[in-house]
Formats: C-alpha cells, sequence, structure tokens
C-alpha cells in the first residue's frame, strides 16, 4: 500500500443537509453519482454517502459505525484565520467545540463538528508552513 490518503468517506444520516454545511464553508462540490456527494480538497476528496448505504458497502450494521475517536484537520497560513474559519463554520450550522486558542506546542487551534457530528481541527502551526496551493507537508515546505 502507498503511503497517501485518497478519499475520505463521511457517512451521513442527512446528505443533503451535510453537503450544503461544507458549501456554506466553502467547499465546491465536483460532479458524481446520485447518491454520494463530493467535494475537492487538492489531492484527495471528501466524499458524504448515506450512513445506511456506507454499512451496506461494508457489510455491517449501521449501528455499529457510531462514532471514532477520530479528527480531520484544516491548516490555515495565519494565526486569526483559525477563528475566522470557526465563525464561518458557526454561521453555517457547526457546534464549536473549543474556540481560538493558543496551545502548548506553540500553535493557535480550534475545533469545530459538522451536523452530523464529524470533528474538524482547525490549526495555525508555525513549524508547517503551507505549500502554494494549501499542501500540508509535517514540518513545512521551506
Amino acid at each position: 500500500m502507498e503511503q497517501r490518503v485518497s478519499l475520505l468517506t463521511f457517512g451521513c444520516r442527512d446528505v443533503a443537509a451535510t453537503a450544503a454545511f461544507y458549501e456554506a464553508m466553502g467547499f465546491k462540490q465536483l460532479p458524481s453519482q446520485d447518491d454520494i456527494v463530493v467535494f475537492d480538497l487538492i489531492g484527495q476528496a471528501l466524499g458524504l454517502y448515506a450512513l445506511d448505504k456506507l454499512a451496506e458497502d461494508m457489510g455491517v450494521p449501521e449501528e455499529s459505525l457510531g462514532f471514532g475517536a477520530a479528527t480531520y484537520a484544516h491548516n490555515v497560513r495565519e494565526k486569526d484565520e483559525v477563528a475566522q474559519v470557526l465563525d464561518r463554520a458557526r454561521a453555517a450550522g457547526g457546534k464549536i467545540l473549543r474556540e481560538a486558542s493558543d496551545v502548548f506546542w506553540g500553535g493557535h487551534i480550534g475545533y469545530f463538528a459538522d451536523p452530523e457530528g464529524h470533528v474538524w481541527e482547525v490549526a495555525w502551526n508555525p513549524f508547517s508552513k503551507l505549500g502554494p496551493n494549501g499542501e500540508f507537508r509535517w514540518g513545512g515546505f521551506e
């Protein structure tokens, strides 16, 4: 297996409402089949798929999927952008879990959950600058 993530798929009870949330956050939909909503993530993609269909595809009962202890990180270029993204998430109907604040390692972070409960970390990391197209690389692009 090559070391990369190609597609993140979020199981959703309400795909349309979750898609509207991500559109309000500024994500742009890609053409896709009727039963999945897809957004480009610069080299990867985010798919929104009905939770019951995801369980069926996996061959497991829907109730076994639950929510795991995972976060999806969105790094920003400047410290003040953390609060801006959280404000946008709040306005779009997301739940703020942690307001923007400094952290012990020298960065600045906050957390929000989308309407289905998927948790996003918004981070400014002074030690991992983003590339020219927003690409993230641990340790940065300098």
